[in-house]
């Protein structure tokens, strides 16, 4: 939100003016002397050794679950020498592996999150609050190595984090296993900066500058998970400001007040801060190591970490007197104590009881006979200083059983949130309950071949044209992400709030596309109606082109209700941009091009798909009503609503030249006749872009040139089916659930 306007920050996703900006800098920028493997993953070469036909389900249902966690139980208090357990038990540290394993997801783009083990990979394997949790995926390897196969590392951060809680009294409230290795680093945009949060970097809200929290990123600063505890830009003394960095970075990381509360209080409740002594002390992160290390970064003097002179945050001290057992001591003394700003040996920021009773003292991390001062973080404060999280704080003082659930329920959704719906969760101890988190749909039936082939002849001859059909089935379908497997079409959302109101939809029209396909839709769910429309009506625009088709998308779809859809965490997926509708929001810093491809990538696309869809749509005529210019801005046809190659042929005729539409902010563009200079087109960047960009121009081409239509066409069906079925998790895991 922009302090000045109340406008989100640009309005887009992300920012910048180029690819560039839309991804930040790059591992190849973090560390130019990094080997480069681009080369042997190019061609669609997987990095992938387990191979294509590898089904992780399949592995992980033969997996001996509770032989596993019983030595993840046994791994918590088997202390390493070259690696101490602080207090004997390595419960703590596995929490926050797991903790900042799932903590990097955000709502902006889903992307982040823990599901696909991307911390053992540059950047967050050296990210600064990342610090020596190479150690602590290092003390899992043998586990990991003995159970193979059948347990990917992203399923075993979080499992382990989960038997770390347990192991220590805290309450769990269940976990589901399915998450799948990748095994190269996933191109996410972590933000614009040159410098990490320990090199004096400011925080990325200013409100006294009118600077916001740029979307979609969810850390106050670069190489962090959420806030710097020390305060905002290391600022003990802005205690407004601290709880207005903690509420926004948590907030989009789909956490309320309460959740943000009771994390922060549950997570604390364990182990210590590490600031034994300055950071400059020590090595540096892992990927710009010496290659003897193996991988290890920061400390690895075996003297320092036998004495326990171990810094990662800076901040020094344990939060209660017994880090290594669930109870209230966190609440109890912060709110018993009055607290003083001291700085740890690392020079941090941090916050001191006066005058601790004896029994309220902390045991030292390597000698139990040792009593220390704990301490809170600026962050901690913010649960005392700012009214709403001090009312919370203070029910969950006086109420352990609410603490217990608030955590559990907390830290169950911030380590499956990013997994999408609970079909897609495996292993015993799924819970039962339903969340609305989990965005449920109600279990669809499969209609009849008879009763789907009876629709498809109502609806058209219901009067509906081809546009408006096929408009309602994408914008049903492509809210869908793989990022955090969020929207799709099943549940038919679109015809729900906020969805049907979004600029995007042409609300009108889409209100009056719904309601006669209800009408018309007898015993099929709407999901599958609004589904089977589009279907209906590319086999007949593709035959109208000449070519027989059939668009086999599935069927069994359900329908969710207002009550089952969160409506407020549906708000992120709104379309800022969709250049397959040609629709931009607003003029932007990112370029509407990048940002086609930014979804094309969250739909899970290849280039060729991507193409083809665009120059489809454009040439069925379903583009946005919201074009300046008007609404066959892009179309380049004489014939909207013929599955043709058109689109192609027309926009690299050499009969046309283009020219920038003076008022449009160089977002539209007039094509003219070489010859006469007559007008014939109009077009946006995300057309053009297929005739500019020399590797987008080389597969319009190819659906360009005489013989080129049946590719065209038979590309575009696959894409079309493949976005109409993204989120059928159901089907796809149907096979796993005996």
């Amino acid at each position: 939100m922009d302090a000045k306007t109340g406008e989100m920050s640009g309005g887009c996703p992300v920012h910048g003016g180029s690819m560039r900006g839309l991804l930040g800098r790059t591992n190849r920028d973090w560390w130019p002397d990094q080997l480069q493997l681009d080369i042997l993953t190019q061609s669609g070469k997987s990095a992938d050794p387990l191979g294509e036909d590898f089904d992780y389900c399949e592995a992980f249902n033969a997996l001996d679950y509770n032989a596993l966690k019983a030595d993840l139980t046994a791994l918590m208090t088997d202390s390493q020498a070259w690696w101490p357990a602080d207090y004997g038990h390595y419960g703590p540290f596995f929490i926050r592996m797991a903790w900042h394993a799932a903590g990097t997801y955000r709502t902006g783009d889903g992307r982040g999150g823990a599901s696909s083990g991307q911390q053992r990979f540059a950047p967050l394997n050296s990210w600064p609050d990342n610090g020596n949790l190479d150690k602590a995926r290092r003390l899992l390897w043998p586990i990991k190595q003995k159970y193979g196969k059948h347990i990917s590392w992203a399923d075993l951060f979080i499992l382990t984090g989960n038997v770390a809680i347990e192991s220590m009294g805290g309450p769990v409230f269940g976990f589901g296993g399915g998450r799948k290795d990748v095994y190269e680093p996933e191109t996410v945009y972590w933000g614009t900066e040159e410098q990490w949060v320990n090199e004096g970097v400011a925080t990325r809200i200013r409100p006294d500058e009118g600077k916001a929290l740029e979307n979609p990123l969810a850390a106050i600063q670069m190489g962090l998970i959420y806030v710097n505890p020390e305060g905002p830009g290391g600022n003990p003394h802005d205690a407004e400001g601290m709880a207005r960095d903690m509420r926004e970075t948590f907030s989009r990381m789909a956490m309320n007040d309460e959740e943000t509360v009771a994390l922060t209080a549950g997570g604390h409740a364990f182990g210590k801060a590490h600031g034994a002594k300055p950071a400059d002390s020590f090595g540096g992160a892992p990927e710009s190591e010496h290659l003897a290390l193996m991988g290890f970064g920061w400390l690895t003097d075996k003297d320092e970490i036998e004495k326990g002179h171990i810094t990662t945050s800076g901040i020094e001290g344990a939060w209660t007197p017994n880090p290594t057992e669930w109870g209230n001591d966190y609440f109890r003394l912060l709110f018993k104590y009055e607290y003083e700003l001291v700085q740890s040996p690392a020079g941090a920021n941090q916050w001191q009881p006066i005058n601790p009773d004896p029994e309220d003292m902390a045991p030292d991390a390597r000698d139990p006979s040792k009593k220390v001062p704990t301490m809170m973080t600026t962050a901690d404060m913010a649960l005392k200083r700012d009214p709403e999280y001090r009312k919370i704080s203070e029910r969950f003082r006086d109420d352990q059983a609410a603490l217990d659930d608030a955590f559990a329920r907390a830290w169950f959704k911030l380590c499956h949130r990013d997994m999408g719906p609970k079909v897609r969760y495996m292993g015993p101890e799924v819970p039962s309950e339903d969340l609305i988190w989990q965005d449920p749909v109600p279990a669809g039936s499969t209609p009849s071949s008879g009763t789907v082939s009876d629709f498809k002849s109502k609806v058209l001859g219901s009067g509906l044209s081809v546009s408006e059909l096929v408009k309602a089935a994408w914008a049903s379908a492509s809210t869908f992400r793989n990022s955090d497997h969020r929207g799709g079409a099943n549940g038919a959302r679109v015809r729900l709030a906020p969805q049907k109101d979004w600029a995007a939809n042409d609300p009108e029209e889409l209100s009056r596309v719904l309601s006669k396909l209800d009408e018309l839709r007898g015993e099929l769910s709407m999901a599958d109606a609004i589904v089977l429309a589009g279907a209906a009506a590319i086999e007949k625009a593709a035959k109208d082109g000449g070519f027989d088709v059939s668009v086999d998308v599935t069927t069994g779809r359900g329908d969710a209700s207002q009550e089952q859809t969160d409506a407020e965490s549906f708000e992120p997926l709104e379309p800022f941009a969709d250049g397959f509708r040609n629709y931009l929001k607003t003029k932007a810093d990112v370029k509407t091009e990048d940002m086609l491809v930014d979804k094309a990538h969250l739909l899970g696309l290849s280039i060729p798909e991507m193409t083809a869809l665009v120059g489809g749509m454009r040439a069925l005529g379903a583009i946005s009503k919201h074009a300046k210019h008007g609404n066959s801005i892009g179309v380049l046809t004489d014939r909207p609503g013929t599955l043709s190659n058109d689109f192609f042929v027309n926009l690299l005729s050499m009969d046309t030249e283009w020219s920038v539409i003076d008022d449009s902010g160089d977002e539209e563009f007039q094509g003219r006749c070489r010859k006469t200079g007559a007008d014939k087109w109009t077009a946006t960047r995300t057309d053009l872009v297929f005739g500019s960009n020399s590797q987008l121009r080389a597969i319009a081409e190819v659906f360009a040139e005489s013989g080129g239509e049946q590719k065209f066409v038979d590309t575009f069906v696959k894409a079309w089916t493949k976005v109409m079925d993204a989120d059928r998790a159901d089907i796809a895991m149907a096979k796993y659930r005996g």
